[in-house]
Parts: structure tokens; sequence; C-alpha cells
């Protein structure tokens, strides 16, 4: 009998932190996220049928700039896709006092999307590029590998610019916008943006984007990150 799609990311983050509780004493840099969210936007798109989603990851962060980490949602494509997790890995640093850099790759898993169909595979990968300056920061991601179900992601290009201001005490202001262009005819380019603010792990957010019969969503969040 097939899962529910909140019990299957549910159950995953638990298997999360039970592992991050057996390794936080011997890995320094561990760390651990989970959060809830009224709807689950991935570029401005949502990945969930507008409905709720439960997330949770783990990361591994060592001074000399390298990263990496896995990260596990519900999602519901009104197909078998259930779950998403993805794996990711780079490195960040500075150039200079001012200027500091981010790059890395980033892959998209969706295990159980061929359940019932096995053509239907959409996993794909991203590497990406950023540079951030102040409150400022600009990234581009361009996908490299898909699987056959995911032709959209082949030599697509994200572009993202963001900003973040503290308003007030603990009180964070953040603006979004992103394009993103598909290099063969596999999907309609589009526009998204969005603004929302953020305090003591809540997040209020509007989010948009320029595709045609697509609304304006509002979302709330509540995040927990783990120091271990």
């Amino acid at each position: 009998m097939k899962k529910s799609l909140l019990s299957i990311a549910l159950t995953t983050v638990l298997a999360t932190s039970a592992l991050v509780s057996t390794q936080a004493s011997a890995v320094e840099g561990l760390s651990a996220n989970v959060a809830a969210t009224s709807n689950y936007l991935w570029r401005g798109v949502s990945q969930t049928g507008d409905a709720a989603a439960i997330s949770g990851g783990i990361d591994y962060a060592n001074d000399s700039g390298f990263y990496a980490g896995t990260w596990v949602s519900n999602v519901d494509f009104d197909d078998d896709a259930s779950y998403e997790l993805d794996f990711y890995l780079g490195f960040s640093g500075q150039i200079s006092e001012d200027v500091g850099y981010d790059v890395g790759y980033i892959y998209y898993a969706y295990p159980d999307s061929a359940e019932v169909d096995s053509t239907n595979e959409y996993d794909f990968g991203e590497i990406y590029g950023g540079l951030n300056y102040s409150y400022f920061s600009v990234t581009a991601y361009y996908g490299v590998n898909n699987d056959d179900g995911a032709e959209f992601a082949d030599s697509s290009l994200y572009l993202s610019g963001d900003a973040e201001f503290e308003v007030a005490d603990g009180l964070t202001l953040a603006l979004h916008v992103g394009s993103y262009d598909y290099d063969k005819d596999n999907g309609e380019d589009y526009v998204d943006y969005g603004v929302s603010l953020s305090k003591d792990g809540f997040t209020f957010g509007l989010s948009d984007t320029d595709l045609d019969n697509d609304d304006l969503k509002v979302f709330v969040s509540y995040s927990v990150d783990i120091d271990l």
C-alpha cells in the first residue's frame, strides 16, 4: 500500500534526525534542519499542488569552504512521485573582503516517480555558481544531466537575483527575482519574483510568475536549524 505524501516525508525527516543524533558527537561541522510550509515553491512554481510540505536535511561544512548535504520534501505532481530527495556539494569562500563566491552541483531525485510507469523518470542535475556582495547575491544554475522525463532541464539556465536586509531587530526582508530560460522547446520561459519577511524561524511570503494563468501565491513556513 502506498504511503501518503506527508508520511513519507515525515518518516525520512525522523530518520535524518536519528542519523544526526548518532553522528553529531563524531563529526564537527554537521548540522540539520527541519521545516514545514503551507506551499513548497521552487522557482515560483508549487511542487505540492499548492498543498503543505514537510522537509528536512543534513549538511556538512568544512573550514576549507567545502560543503555537502542532502534534503528531502514531499511533492505532488499528480503522478507516482511523492517525495523529492536532493544531494549537493560545493565550495564557497571570499574573493575579497566584500565579495564572496559559491560554486557547486545539485542533483534532484524523485525515487518513486517511475513506480508504475518505468518511463516516468525525471531526475536531473545542475551546476551552479554565484557571487555575493553585502546584502546582494546573483546565482546561475545550468542543467547538465537529466532523465528522459526531465528534458526541460537539459542545458536550461536559471538566473537568480536576491537581496536580504535586516529591517528591524531580528526581522529580515528578502527580495527575489529569477529568470528560467530553456535551451530547447521543452518549456515556457518565465520570470518569477517574490518578497518575504522572516523572524525567529517563521517566514511569511508572496511569490508570483509571469506564466499564463498563474496566480499570486501566499505562503507561511517555520524552520528549525540545528547547529551540532
